[in-house]
């Protein structure tokens, strides 16, 4: 599939990739790096920090991809010393190559980056230790395959657009991922649609709009109500 995938400039200067088959980008046209630092970062990693203190986070990320989310999270978490086990679940994985490719390296640590690009490999395979106690495992299937024992602290939901991949937005995907959550964990995606809304609070989550990312006015963040 990589003759399918071409590098592309964001509106922040960030890069991202176009996928020719799926016909969308992996992050919005209005600037990759905003959008994984507004949504993901600040909105799902950092909220949940303020809340809960702990020292120790797990996140699940739907639709891996370029590993933007990831790494921006993972220099947060070693900024604030906090052990952070991280799976994506990546049905088309990208090579590293590729991954060379998307200029990632100005946002990140370069120790990081390099041991990133050095051990994406082997993360495909298993649950490997990168650097400052970050763990990384790449899942490479899709969604409704993915089965594990683990529940996580927090969900990114990144998956490709609902007119472009709807399958994952329906009520099959998310009741799926949503049993992946703690009690207590944060559900966050770029998106915001009614029936996402209604299939989030079916499943007992408490809904929250929060300010969009550059070109979205909204965005959706959901709550799991501790047991």
């Amino acid at each position: 599939m990589s003759h399918e995938l071409t590098i592309v400039t964001t509106a922040d200067g960030s890069k991202t990739i176009y996928n020719a088959q799926v016909g969308e980008l992996y992050h919005s046209r209005n600037g990759a790096l905003q959008e994984s630092q507004h949504v993901f970062v600040n909105s799902g990693l950092s909220y949940f920090l303020a809340d809960t203190g702990v020292n120790v986070v797990s996140i699940l990320e739907v639709g891996f991809g370029t590993g933007l989310n990831f790494l921006l999270s993972a220099d947060l978490c070693i900024a604030k010393k906090i052990q952070l086990n991280y799976t994506g679940i990546e049905a088309y994985p990208l090579t590293s190559q590729m991954m060379a490719q998307t200029g990632y390296d100005e946002y990140t640590s370069p120790q990081l980056w390099q041991t990133y690009l050095e051990k994406y490999p082997e993360a495909l395979q298993t649950k490997v230790n990168l650097v400052n106690y970050i763990q990384l495992n790449i899942a490479g299937e899709t969604l409704l395959n993915f089965k594990v024992d683990e529940k996580y602290d927090i969900i990114y939901f990144d998956a490709f657009a609902a007119s472009r991949q709807p399958e994952m937005w329906e009520e099959e995907a998310i009741n799926h991922v949503v049993n992946f959550l703690k009690p207590g964990g944060v559900f966050v995606t770029y998106a915001i649609t009614g029936n996402l809304k209604r299939m989030l609070k079916a499943l007992g989550l408490k809904i929250e709009k929060a300010p969009g990312a550059a070109g979205k006015r909204e965005m959706l963040r959901a709550v799991k109500p501790n047991a």
